[in-house]
């Protein structure tokens, strides 16, 4: 069956033209490598990838994808629609030596040829960039084993979120580049919910990540989801 893919190009023409300075740590993408042990640790703790099939759905330059082959998943893939962080995750992978196969195509199209061939599907940082979160959700799940952890995270929709991830991290700290986000597609804690019960997955754990402009120091919040925030899932086990 032939869709429409579920992109927006002008969120992909972004980060295409940042796509040089992905795995640069003081780069536009300095939040993402501050964030990402973090959330590579949180994944790891909850469902230990060692062993594993893993999926990383909009995975950009690699940075999630390569923490989570350095933790021991046995075979790791990451999509994305941008060709440049694509090929930067393939130049960044020459170097790591790690085996991870990239892929330009859509979660769609991939659940349509692979169907439920992972044990964790990560998908983090990617909803509030494109035009259907849900049916992004449905194919997550669709590629998710049954009994699989899947993991995604976004930012709240509320008028604080809109000061720290906006008017802060744009604007006043310069953390990201200008025009980052679209607020109108920042997603409430209750609407993934619905995606994820739609998508006939069980939402497990929810987990805030916040940002402390003094000590410029990031943390995982068990109960602060009022900006970033991330949520595991999981996939009913075969009858």
């Amino acid at each position: 069956m032939t869709t429409t893919p579920n992109v927006d190009p002008a969120e992909i023409a972004k980060f295409e033209a940042l796509a040089a300075r992905w795995w640069d740590p003081n780069s536009e993408f300095k939040p993402l490598h501050e964030i990402n042990p973090l959330r590579a640790g949180w994944i790891d703790e909850h469902s230990a990838v060692g062993g594993k099939t893993l999926l990383d759905v909009g995975c950009g330059g690699g940075l999630l994808t390569e923490a989570m082959a350095w933790r021991g998943a046995k075979t790791v893939k990451g999509i994305d629609m941008g060709e440049a962080p694509l090929s930067v995750a393939r130049l960044h992978q020459l170097e790591s030596g790690l085996d991870i196969d990239y892929e330009k195509v859509t979660a769609e199209q991939l659940a349509e040829r692979e169907g439920s061939a992972y044990d964790v599907v990560t998908c983090l940082e990617m909803l509030e960039h494109v035009p259907d979160p849900g049916a992004v959700i449905q194919a997550c799940a669709d590629l998710a084993k049954p009994g699989a952890d899947l993991y995604f995270s976004t930012i709240n929709r509320n008028p604080k979120a809109f000061v720290f991830a906006i008017v802060g991290a744009e604007y006043l700290l310069n953390l990201l580049p200008k025009g980052t986000h679209d607020y109108s597609k920042f997603i409430k804690p209750s609407e993934l919910a619905n995606w994820i019960r739609n998508a006939g997955l069980t939402l497990t754990q929810m987990s805030g990540l916040t940002y402390n402009p003094i000590s410029q120091h990031y943390r995982l919040h068990p109960r602060d989801v009022s900006v970033n925030y991330m949520v595991r899932a999981t996939k009913p086990k075969a009858p």
